[in-house]
């Protein structure tokens, strides 16, 4: 093995070395000198046993045509024999060298020579000149890679000033499970019952690998992920959407070192359910592939209970009890290759297929309590669920020779389609029992597509050791069709089951963004500055369809150019300290279901409507920031942050009349309805505080606090909303090393009562999956009340065998104390209180097994410039635009 990992890397060095060597690798000497002859022994400076597999290098300088100065040039490469001999012949006499020996478990060997040239008796240079080196020993290194197995030390949390990398590989309670999981143990990050993300208490935008997806977090594995950044305050590099929260940045795994490596795992629920997936890395010479594999089977069972006080001249009571249950599985595929043309340029494609299927069962009661009389009436709902999504993408980059001066430019496709088959029961009761109105029912069948397109390129050029300069462009577009059909039997005249015209609807819609950017950054003394501006436009067109498919009617929407400025100034107080001050402009634009101005009558009690009027909010954000790298291991940063938005996009609930009727009916009836409408002014502002610190060598401690007040102003139709609330969210994740390969993850989130989250993001049908039924109460007129002791529980053994193998046993449980989430919501009709659990206590077993074999001697030398920018994400892996 020792021998075939040394071939590969001679095979690599002999083909930089002729690429290097000026002038195509030819060298100028004079005939007459090439007659030198180096040869010597490698053997084991306490044995004297011969070392077999030396890699040998043999330097000198030549004179370079372009810099007109000498430079050490790597004139050859070999391999030692078996017994330890090496031989370099056709030397020119007149030069100077210089050999360089690895191998695998000893120490590096450097030395100088020079011939030592001289006349004969007749004035002629000997024919022949000749050194023996003799046997060279070489020291075994202890520390050296090749004979023990490499481990990951990455930290789980790490910290810098404008971004917080979470490595997922070290949160052992999401194992086997999705990236919804993931989120709950990151740090400024909140995740609601129904998976929901908010970062600082706004809705942000989710990226993978440094562009959009038409993925949702629970159809992505977290054990395909590698680290997640969460980057609160974008600059103007940064894609401006997103309103006033800012930017997730899901990282895929994908490793670059020489050779092979891999893993397989497996897992089991208490609810039965399997999870299986696999991945391979191999990397030789110019190509490294990539590949993964998930299937993840889920089951979530969730309970709700939801009590409402309408007022009025009638008032009534409202109480209901809803279960339901959700199975289903969704698989998971992902490959790519990386083509290293040479030391500066790289080609790397890539591209994943998921695919899933959920059957939901709910059932839900409902009692209804008047003046009058009472009534009770069950919900019976089936529904199937399927989506699938495809992605991919092609990168190129360009290393100039000078170090920091690259090109990079990417295409990225994303496509998605989804259908929804529904079949729901409603059946009213008098006080006695007995039915007051026939059966109804319900059929819904609806499907969509969201076509993804981006195209974009960035320029990076360190202009001087202090400065540096970033350009870039970038072009998204994306198309977007459903398809709603609602059919209504009221088992009355036989009809049958009939077309809701009132009810269903198809759409399509399409989205144009177009971006530029341009950053500078310098630093003077103490203090580092970056400056950016970034100019966006966008386009919004929206057709309503017939049923028969036809348009009908259409609505456009044009954003005109609009700048978003950024500044980032850091003062460096001392090596461990900086503070900084910064300012971004962002903006959130109205998404789909919020601007398409159809009813949605798919959920009967929960009806809704877009709202096409509305207008993009823009947010101003501010950061001050202190970060202090206080002890080895151990960072503290606080920071104070203040934003405010203009024409905030906020949900709301109206009462209109029943527009769910046939053509030609008439009633009296009336409903609530969920919409949207821009809000007259919002702002928060809070101090956030983390502190990750090494409590002993067996526990490190993580503590996440952000303590925040959160005003929304806003003139809903017949009522002035005015809400101000001071708030605090924690986090704390403990992680226990309690002894050799056994470790412990103890993670709990605590929330006092806050205003429902800001900012609706691109917005789902239902008002964002809330109602008056069950789910998230609407924005400007609810809170949540206190939520404590949420906590998350996991345990894993890790073995490390021989040859890079390892395995792993991981049991978790989340929410061991079955917290419930409560929410209030107060508007002019109503009040509600509402009471939801999700997924209690469920325990989950999973065991994961890794081989591999990689070329260790590679972190000897310093990265080829093909190898610069991994961190970044790989070619498009890094955040941008």
């Amino acid at each position: 093995m020792k021998l075939f990992l040394s071939t590969l890397i001679i095979i690599t060095l002999q083909i930089n070395s002729f690429a290097q060597m000026p002038g195509g690798g030819r060298q100028r000497q004079g005939a007459q000198a090439n007659n030198g002859h180096f040869y010597g022994k490698f053997v084991d400076s306490k044995t004297n046993k011969p070392i077999e597999g030396v890699a040998v290098q043999l330097f000198a300088n030549v004179f370079d045509t372009v810099s007109k100065k000498k430079v050490e040039t790597n004139l050859r490469t070999i391999i030692a024999a078996n017994n330890g001999d090496f031989s370099f012949e056709g030397l020119n006499t007149m030069q100077t060298y210089k050999i360089k020996a690895s191998v695998i478990g000893y120490k590096p060997f450097e030395k100088s020579l020079k011939f030592n040239t001289k006349a004969n008796a007749d004035g002629d240079i000997a024919s022949m000149v000749d050194i023996d080196l003799g046997n060279i020993k070489l020291d075994q290194d202890p520390s050296d890679l090749g004979n023990v197995t490499v481990v990951a030390t990455k930290q789980m949390f790490e910290m810098g000033i404008d971004r917080k990398v979470f490595n997922v590989d070290k949160n052992i309670v999401s194992t086997g499970q999705t990236a919804t999981e993931v989120m709950k143990s990151i740090p400024s990050v909140s995740v609601d019952i129904d998976g929901n993300v908010q970062l600082r208490n706004a809705t942000p935008e989710i990226f993978i690998d440094g562009r959009p997806t038409t993925l949702t977090l629970d159809q992505i594995p977290a054990d395909i992920i590698d680290r997640i950044e969460i980057i609160t305050n974008p600059s103007a590099k940064y894609d401006a959407s997103g309103g006033n929260a800012g930017i997730i940045n899901i990282i895929l795994k994908k490793n670059k070192r020489t050779g092979y490596n891999g893993g397989i795992s497996t897992g089991i629920d208490s609810r039965g359910k399997i999870n299986l997936g696999g991945d391979f890395n191999y990397r030789e010479n110019k190509i490294n592939f990539f590949g993964s594999g998930r299937f993840n089977q889920r089951k979530s069972i969730s309970t709700s209970y939801a009590n409402t006080n309408f007022t009025g001249n009638n008032p009534f009571n409202v109480k209901s009890n809803s279960e339901n249950d959700n199975n289903g599985y969704f698989a998971f595929l992902r490959g790519g290759l990386d083509y290293f043309v040479n030391n500066r340029n790289t080609i790397s494609v890539s591209a994943n297929y998921n695919k899933g299927q959920f059957n939901s069962d709910a059932i839900q009661n409902v009692d209804t309590t008047t003046t009058s009389l009472q009534a009770t009436s069950n919900r019976i709902t089936d529904s199937k669920f399927t989506f699938e999504n495809f992605g991919t993408q092609l990168s190129y980059k360009h290393n100039f020779t000078k170090s920091g001066h690259n090109l990079s430019a990417d295409i990225n496709y994303n496509s998605s389609k989804n259908s929804n088959n529904s079949n729901i029961n409603s059946l009213i009761y008098n006080s006695n029992g007995t039915p007051k109105y026939p059966l109804n029912q319900q059929q819904g069948i609806g499907d969509g597509t969201n076509k993804f397109f981006t195209l974009q390129t960035d320029y990076e050029n360190k202009l001087t050791e202090n400065s540096k300069l970033e350009l870039g462009v970038r072009a998204a577009i994306r198309n977007y069709t459903t398809n709603n059909l609602q059919y209504i039997n009221y088992n009355t005249n036989n009809v049958g089951f009939v077309l809701s015209t009132a009810a269903s609807n198809r759409y399509k819609f399409n989205d144009q963004v177009f971006a530029a950017y341009s950053t500078y950054s310098f630093k003077y003394n103490k203090f580092s500055f970056q400056l950016g501006l970034r100019a966006e436009s966008s386009n919004y067109t929206g057709n309503l369809l017939t049923l028969a498919g036809k348009d009908s009617s259409s609505f456009k929407v044009n954003y005109n150019l609009s700048l978003f400025p950024s500044a980032f100034i850091t003062y460096k107080l001392s090596d461990k300290e900086d503070l900084q001050l910064n300012y971004s402009r962002r903006v959130n634009r109205p998404g789909f279901f919020q601007l398409l101005p159809t009813y949605d009558f798919s959920d009967p009690q929960n009806p809704s409507v877009g709202n096409p009027a509305l207008n993009p909010e823009f947010t101003n954000s501010y950061e001050f920031s202190y970060n202090n790298n206080y002890k080895r291991g151990a960072n503290f940063l606080a920071t104070a942050y203040f934003k405010h938005s203009n024409n905030l996009v906020t949900r709301y609930i109206y009462k209109d009349i029943n527009r769910n009727i046939q053509s030609g009916q008439t009633t009296n009836d009336s409903l609530f309805y969920t919409s949207y409408i821009n809000a007259s002014t919002s702002y928060s502002y809070g101090l956030e505080l983390t502190n990750k610190m090494n409590i002993t060598k067996w526990w490190d401690l993580t503590l996440n606090l952000n303590l925040y007040n959160s005003v929304i102003n806003a003139n809903i139709p017949g009522q002035t909303i005015d809400n101000s609330i001071v708030s605090w969210f924690g986090k704390i994740n403990n992680n226990f090393k309690i002894m050799k390969g056994l470790s412990v993850q103890l993670s709990s989130d605590f929330r006092s009562k806050t205003i429902i989250p800001q900012g609706g993001g691109r917005g789902g049908r239902g008002g964002g999956g809330g109602g008056m039924w069950g789910g998230s109460p609407t924005l400007a007129q609810g809170y949540t009340l206190p939520r404590y002791f949420d906590v998350d529980l996991a345990i894993r053994k890790d073995w490390n065998w021989k040859n890079g193998q390892s395995g792993s046993l991981t049991l978790s449980m989340g929410n061991i104390f079955n917290v419930p989430v409560k929410t209030y919501t107060e508007a002019i009709y109503f009040t509600q209180d509402t009471d939801r659990l999700r997924d209690r206590q469920v325990l989950r077993l999973n065991f994961s097994y890794r081989f591999g074999k990689f070329d260790v001697s590679l972190f000897k030398r310093k990265n080829s410039k093909a190898d610069q920018g991994e961190g970044g994400g790989d070619m498009g892996g890094g955040i941008g635009m």
